[in-house]
């Protein structure tokens, strides 16, 4: 049996939305860290910030269906509560919060939120419908945790800015703070879905950020046609006999369009597939 005593738990909506209310009318600020679980690094990274962000952490924990499409692997994403609960007491999260499914989407549920522009480029391309989720759900939790400030990862870039963009159209008051990837010994971001690589897959993903790298290294040596610097990555994952890439291209780093020329804060991002895993990672440069 897992130990957690160091750590309360909350299940319901209404129980979280009591909680919270109290919170607020004591005049406590909540820092907020949403995940889908599997925790790594990356996440325990960012719940440590969200210490110094606020009187009480609260971490949620919701492996969102509404973000998987029909071939996405929804029924097969790692789920580990009691390893989830262990690591978040040891970042010292005070409140873990594990909303049921019927709860955030009852029977009947139409409501949805789309960040229109921004979530068509790079994964909104392969992964139609994704960007929707996310920006549901987060929404949602907004609405029933009420953070002061809540904490994402950059590993996952474009939702990070969809993020953003959501809580500044719609007039939300939380503060968005990003934090920077987590990499393992061979450069490859912390996910919770590298689980699915083999040792050799894992030896052909470290080829990701070596092919980031490189652009960047282009980058910082004065280098400022995107086609030419793209080119460079496809070189380093070609070495890396990665085939199946999704995309690699630079974007602007605030609104995600396409550029002939990159600048400062622009962002090179890719996606590649290695046996059952769909890998991201970005460098901004």
């Amino acid at each position: 049996m897992t130990d957690t005593r160091d750590i309360g738990t909350i299940a319901g909506v209404r129980e979280m939305q009591d909680f919270s209310n109290g919170l607020r009318g004591e005049g406590k600020t909540i820092a907020f860290v949403p995940t889908m679980g599997a925790l790594h690094d990356g996440h325990l990274s960012l719940m440590r910030e969200g210490k110094k962000h606020g009187d009480v952490l609260i971490a949620s924990v919701f492996v969102n269906p509404a973000q998987f499409g029909r071939n996405d692997d929804f029924n097969s994403y790692t789920r580990d509560t009691d390893g989830d609960l262990k690591k978040m007491t040891a970042a010292g999260v005070d409140i873990a919060f594990f909303p049921r499914s019927d709860e955030i989407y009852p029977p009947g549920y139409e409501t949805y939120v789309d960040v229109t522009e921004l979530g068509k480029p790079l994964c909104g391309r392969f992964r139609p419908g994704h960007f929707r989720g996310v920006a549901t759900v987060v929404l949602k939790l907004f609405n029933i945790v009420k953070p002061h400030a809540a904490v994402f990862g950059e590993k996952d870039y474009q939702q990070l800015q969809i993020i953003k963009k959501m809580v500044s159209d719609l007039n939300l008051e939380v503060e968005i703070i990003g934090m920077p990837i987590v990499r393992e010994e061979s450069g490859l971001a912390m996910s919770s879905r590298n689980s699915y690589l083999s040792p050799e897959e894992r030896e052909k993903a470290a080829y990701l950020s070596l092919a980031l790298r490189q652009i960047k290294k282009r980058f910082d040596g004065g280098e400022r046609d995107t086609s030419t610097l793209v080119k460079e990555g496809y070189v380093v994952l070609g070495g890396g006999s990665i085939g199946e890439v999704d995309y690699l291209e630079i974007r602007d780093g605030a609104t995600l369009r396409d550029k002939a020329l990159a600048a400062p804060g622009d962002v090179a991002a890719l996606a590649v597939r290695i046996g059952s895993a769909r890998l991201i990672d970005n460098t901004v440069l």
